[in-house]
């Protein structure tokens, strides 16, 4: 998978356009705009912003398995997650479930 497939993996995954992959990581839509009309793929600087858009790491971008780096804001979901108990776990696997379909 090339780096303009994965980005629009994650938009999709998202349910995101452009537009709002821009105003995420900070660039013009005009620059994502060309990144997909001339199927050029970005370069260092604008995929990281496009990654800090996206909330994942350059890393998390690139990987192919399970094993990636997490963010400072995912390890802290997981230190957090860890000490709940699984009635907690499920409820706020439902909250997230329902928040996911707000975006919809």
């Amino acid at each position: 998978m090339d780096v303009n497939e994965r980005i629009q993996k994650y938009m999709i995954a998202r349910g995101w356009t452009g537009y709002r992959l821009a105003k995420e990581s900070g660039l013009s839509n005009s620059t994502i705009a060309n990144i997909f009309r001339r199927n050029n793929a970005p370069g260092i600087v604008t995929l990281e912003s496009i990654c800090g858009g996206l909330g994942i790491t350059l890393a998390q971008f690139f990987a192919d398995n399970d094993l990636v780096e997490l963010t400072e804001e995912q390890r802290l979901m997981f230190d957090d997650w860890l000490v709940l108990s699984l009635r907690q776990k499920k409820a706020v696997a439902e909250l997230i479930d329902l928040l996911s379909e707000s975006n919809d």
